[in-house]
C-alpha cells in the first residue's frame, strides 16, 4: 500500500536522521524511481523531506520536525491506527513500533481496544506462515507438496505473491510455473515448502479477490436440523438459525464434496440432514462404513 509505505517512510526518517534512496529502494522494496515519487508526494503534503548531493548527503527530515496532526483527520487517524493493530500479527515488530510512534504523535490510546492475532496455536503452521512471508519479500521461488480438492498431492514450483485470510482460512495466492497460471494455495494443505535460489520480478495485483473465487464449485441448498447442545457450533458456522420444536434449523449453500460430508459428521449423532435427499442417502452410506471399519 502506497500510504503505509509514506507513513513507514516518514518514520524512518525520523528515526534514522539521514539516509539515500538506494537504502529506502531496498528496505520497502521498491524502485529508486518510486522512493523520488514518494519524496515529492510528502513535499507536496506539507512534510519538509530533503535531499542533498554529494559526499555526506542524502534524504533527511529536519531535526525538530514534528508530523502535523491536522494533516490527517479524527477518522483517519483512527483507521490508520486500527489498520495497523490488526497487522501487527502479520509484520509483529516492525507495525507495532510504528503503531506506538503513531498513537503518541496523534495522542491517543486507540491501540489498546484491539488486539488481533492471525497466527494459530500449531508452531508449524507459524514457521510456514513465516516462511511465506519472507519468500514474499524477497520475491523468491518456493517448492511446495500440495494435497488438491482432488486429494493427489503434487510438487508444485511457485512464485509467492500474497497471504490472503479469508472465511477464517489462509491462502498463498502465487503463480503456478507448471500450470503457467495463477492459483490459490490453502495453507493447510502444504506440507513441505522448500526456498529456492531462483528469484522473480512478477507482481501482486492491488486486490485477488476481486478476480478470484476461492470456491468455484456448483453449491447445493441444503437444510440442517442440530441439536440445542451445539448451538454454539451453529451461531459460529450460520448467519440465520430458526429454532423450532426444540431443535435449530438452518439452510445454507455447500458444494457437495468430501468437505461438506466432513463438516457433517464432525457434528457426530447432532445433526439431521431433512434434504436435499441425495446428500443424506450418502451421509448415511459414510456412516455405514465407518461402522463396519470399528
Amino acid at each position: 500500500m502506497a500510504e503505509y509505505r509514506l507513513f513507514q517512510m516518514v518514520y524512518y526518517l525520523m528515526d534514522k536522521g539521514n539516509t539515500t534512496a538506494s537504502e529506502l529502494a531496498e528496505k520497502f522494496e521498491v524502485s529508486i524511481r518510486t522512493i523520488y515519487r514518494d519524496i515529492d508526494i510528502l513535499s507536496a503534503a506539507g512534510i519538509p523531506v530533503y535531499t542533498t548531493q554529494g559526499k555526506g548527503g542524502g534524504i533527511f527530515l529536519p531535526e525538530n520536525f514534528v508530523l502535523n496532526r491536522s494533516l490527517i483527520s479524527e477518522e483517519e487517524q483512527n483507521q490508520i491506527l486500527t489498520a495497523l493493530q490488526g497487522l501487527s500479527g502479520v509484520d509483529e515488530q516492525s507495525n507495532r513500533t510504528l503503531l506506538k510512534k503513531l498513537g503518541s504523535v496523534f495522542q491517543k490510546q486507540t491501540a489498546n481496544w484491539i488486539e488481533i492475532d492471525f497466527s494459530d496455536w500449531n508452531l508449524q503452521n507459524e514457521s510456514l506462515f513465516q516462511t511465506l512471508q519472507n519468500a514474499i519479500f524477497h520475491k523468491t521461488r518456493i517448492k511446495i507438496h500440495y494435497f488438491s480438492r482432488e486429494k493427489t498431492g503434487s510438487q508444485r514450483k511457485v512464485e509467492p505473491l500474497k497471504l490472503i485470510f479469508k472465511a477464517r482460512e489462509w491462502y498463498l495466492y502465487a503463480y503456478c510455473c507448471e500450470k503457467q497460471d495463477y492459483r490459490l494455495f490453502k495453507l493447510k494443505r502444504i506440507r513441505e515448502l522448500q526456498l529456492t535460489t531462483e528469484t522473480f520480478d512478477r507482481e501482486a495485483p492491488e486486490k485477488v479477490l476481486q478476480s478470484e473465487k476461492i470456491y468455484t464449485a456448483e453449491k447445493t441448498p441444503i437444510r440442517l436440523a442440530f441439536a440445542p447442545e451445539m448451538a454454539y457450533r451453529v451461531y459460529e458456522n450460520f448467519e440465520t438459525v430458526e429454532e423450532k420444536a426444540g431443535r435449530l434449523l438452518v439452510t445454507a449453500e455447500y458444494p457437495v464434496n468430501d468437505s461438506l460430508y466432513s463438516f457433517l459428521l464432525s457434528f457426530g449423532g447432532q445433526v439431521e440432514v431433512l434434504e436435499p435427499a441425495s446428500v443424506r442417502n450418502e451421509l448415511i452410506k459414510k456412516i455405514d462404513q465407518l461402522k463396519n471399519l470399528y
